[in-house]
């Protein structure tokens, strides 16, 4: 008995992952830009940075899961959208600071291998790549027995991005009067899913194929599945046009942790709460789990994705621009100055 077959018998199969590359070559290939110098299944990826477009390239980066988000994906046994997931929670963290997104590569690790499970996702990846305009030019696929249960894996990715220096956006130029605009969100994106599934699957005893009066015509896997918003291509279209001194993707943290990190200590944004639209999949969640206001803002994006901050008198122009290119985009509120005491982030029900 050869060392080949000793390896896959205590749970790792060489030949199996050999086969899954050759599978996926054609998914990747599509993804591929101008300044891709290798194809998949090498030892490292190679990009091109093409100088001429730049006069001082800044390297952006940023790294990032689907969390349990996945639990959904093995309960429903769907797993083509998750690589979706991936891709947006990485890109979405450097569009932010002015950067095109260039390549991206994942880690997709599992216990058993199943090829066709692996394609499946590889192939939400590829898509998310092509979304967001950039190359999937390498990745991982680790077999490690014991360390997952049966059909399941995780994930990571990785994306670098590139911006002019004189291009960065670090909300340094946020000034007081600014609008604060929101790009919608395609639900719960892919945050909070353990208060998600503690409510749906514990608390309320639930199904991934229940359809519920309050939720629609879908049912609650593919609700709860619906893949994260990529705005890779929205921002670069309306930073070509308008001037954005800062943007802020809502992740974890919400509104209250998020719109931090970028506002002047002398600025605070203030939210207009009624001033977008709730959609089913929060209202469920907050009166089903009994969750107060604050912790909803807190944990879930709400229903807005990305933020944007510009100068008052290009908000109705951005607005216009965004639904032109498919976004929801309303103007959820203002810059103000910070006196001491305030909160950095404060939720009013007055009109903006």
């Amino acid at each position: 008995m050869n060392k080949a077959s000793l390896y896959a018998q205590a749970g790792v199969d060489i030949d199996k992952a050999n086969k899954l590359i050759k599978r996926i070559k054609p998914l990747v290939a599509e993804t591929f830009t101008r300044g891709v110098m290798t194809e998949i299944g090498g030892f490292a990826g190679l990009f091109a940075l093409d100088m001429d477009r730049f006069k001082q390239p800044v390297l952006v980066s940023s790294t990032d899961g689907v969390g349990t988000k996945l639990k959904i994906a093995f309960m429903t046994n769907r797993h083509d959208t998750v690589g979706l997931d991936l891709v947006a929670m990485c890109v979405n963290d450097i569009i932010v600071c002015g950067a095109k997104p260039l390549f991206f590569l994942d880690y997709f690790a599992t216990g058993k291998l199943s090829a066709s499970i692996a394609e499946d996702v590889i192939k939400g990846i590829a898509r998310g790549c092509k979304d967001a305009g950039c190359a999937l030019i390498g990745g991982e696929t680790a077999e490690m027995p014991d360390m997952y249960g049966d059909g399941e894996y995780d994930l990571a990715g990785f994306v670098v991005g590139v911006v002019d220096r004189d291009g960065i956006i670090d909300g340094s130029e946020i000034g007081v009067g600014h609008a604060l605009i929101g790009l919608a969100s395609n639900g719960l994106h892919s945050n909070g899913y353990s208060l998600v599934r503690k409510i749906c699957f514990k608390k309320l005893g639930l199904s991934v194929d229940d359809v519920l009066d309050e939720l629609g015509e879908q049912n609650l896997g593919e609700i709860l599945l619906a893949p994260t918003r990529i705005y890779a291509k929205t921002v670069r279209h309306l930073l070509k046009q308008f001037k954005i001194t800062g943007m802020v993707h809502i992740t974890g943290g919400g509104f209250q942790d998020n719109i931090p990190r970028i506002l002047p200590k002398t600025c605070k944004a203030v939210i207009e709460r009624k001033s977008w639209p709730e959609l089913s999949i929060f209202k469920f969640l907050k009166v089903k789990g009994e969750i107060p206001e604050e912790e909803m803002l807190r944990t879930f994006n709400c229903g807005i994705g990305m933020v944007l901050i510009a100068p008052q008198a290009e908000a109705q122009d951005i607005l216009l621009q965004a639904r032109a290119m498919g976004e929801h985009a309303f103007v959820i509120g203002s810059i103000e100055k910070r006196e001491p005491g305030d909160q950095p982030v404060e939720f009013v029900d007055r009109q903006v």
